[in-house]
């Protein structure tokens, strides 16, 4: 486990590098903006979790009205369950044995739900069920165009949400409508003509349900990119967005809707430079193992005159513009991560800062892969 990079009262200089912090004023911020938006339209807040992996973070989004939360894996689910959570959906289809075993044994001490997509999973959830004599949400997950998990809209949805309605212990609870392809379509035009086919899809679905006389409780999906499009939509009547209470450099080369506010920017990666070799180059303490490079290098906050241009295991090549001043040997910098998800789950801790004291470090509940 990572050595605890922080203490509460030290100084912001004081914390180890390369670590994983988090501005508590720009968090807390993101956390009332999203609360307020869903609040507003009647609709229900479960935060996607998988984003933050983090419970106090879930515990500050539970306290501003936020129903629940989803989770992508059973071990997942399970920290959350353990810090007290007691409204959990692992929105992702889980078909082991063992690992159903484990969800439907964590529904003895809370609300818990999954996707299914498939009728030969209907019968392995009912049967770990009733083996802890416990009642199971499922819904069903629709392809409303990610083309990912999911059933096909209309029919198909019914006749597997009926399968689940006749199967002992286990609850139809609705659709899972989730556009994930749409969050990152650069040009807000496409996010909303993505969600609107989506919603075209959560109708078809809901509608071919009722006609097989099945009550749908729910219609639940939503994104950081797309929230407000699902929210407007009148069909949708709960979000699952996971990426606002942080954001990272690729929500940022998102072009905003006309008017719309975005989300700050909270979760950086903070670093130290350990090498000015030139004037031109230098080098940081943050590297490929410290932060998520699929979506592409990160941004140096708050620094005029340097990039990061390049990256080892344990190195970070900084270029210096020439008409600025150049990166200082022992320098701290701010990074944004192209890709807050994974970056997160690199670090055993979450380090809060309030101005540039260290308020509070948080656990991150890392490596729940199963």
């Amino acid at each position: 486990m990572q050595r605890q990079p922080a203490c509460v009262g030290d100084r912001a200089e004081a914390i180890e590098t390369p670590a994983l912090v988090v501005d508590l004023g720009a968090l807390e911020a993101n956390l009332d903006r999203m609360a307020a938006a869903v609040s507003a339209r009647g609709m229900r807040l479960r935060p996607h979790a998988k984003s933050h992996k983090c419970p106090p973070v879930a515990a500050l989004q539970m306290a501003r009205g936020a129903v629940g939360i989803c989770c992508q894996k059973t071990d997942e689910a399970a920290a959350f369950v353990d810090a007290g959570i007691d409204d959990v959906l692992v929105t992702n289809e889980v078909i082991a044995p063992a690992k159903l075993a484990r969800l439907a044994a964590l529904a003895r001490h809370a609300r818990i739900g999954v996707l299914c997509d498939d009728a030969r999973a209907v019968t392995r959830i009912s049967d770990a069920a009733v083996a802890c004599n416990v009642c199971i949400d499922v819904y069903v997950e629709v392809d409303v165009g990610a083309h990912r998990c999911g059933v096909a809209p209309g029919a198909p949805v019914a006749e597997l949400a009926s399968a689940i309605a006749r199967a002992a212990n286990l609850r139809f609870a609705g659709l899972q409508c989730y556009q994930g392809a749409a969050q990152h379509l650069r040009a807000p035009q496409a996010r909303e003509a993505a969600i609107a086919s989506a919603t075209v899809a959560a109708i078809a679905s809901r509608d071919a349900c009722v006609a097989r006389g099945l009550a749908v409780a729910a219609i639940t999906g939503a994104g950081t990119g797309t929230f407000e499009h699902e929210m407007a939509s009148g069909v949708f009547s709960e979000l699952q967005p996971g990426s606002y209470p942080f954001m990272d450099a690729d929500y940022a080369r998102n072009e905003a809707a006309p008017g719309a506010q975005p989300f700050a920017q909270s979760l950086h990666v903070l670093t130290t430079v350990m090498s000015t070799p030139v004037r031109e180059r230098a080098i940081c303490d943050a590297g490929l193992k410290s932060m998520s490079f699929d979506s592409g290098l990160p941004l140096v906050a708050a620094r005029a005159g340097l990039s990061y241009v390049k990256a080892s295991d344990e190195h970070g090549v900084l270029q210096c513009d020439p008409a600025q001043a150049p990166a200082q040997w022992g320098e701290r910098l701010r990074l944004v991560p192209g890709h807050c998800d994974p970056t997160v789950n690199l670090y055993d801790w979450l380090v809060g800062l309030r101005g540039d004291r260290v308020e509070c470090v948080w656990p991150v509940a890392r490596g729940t892969l199963g």
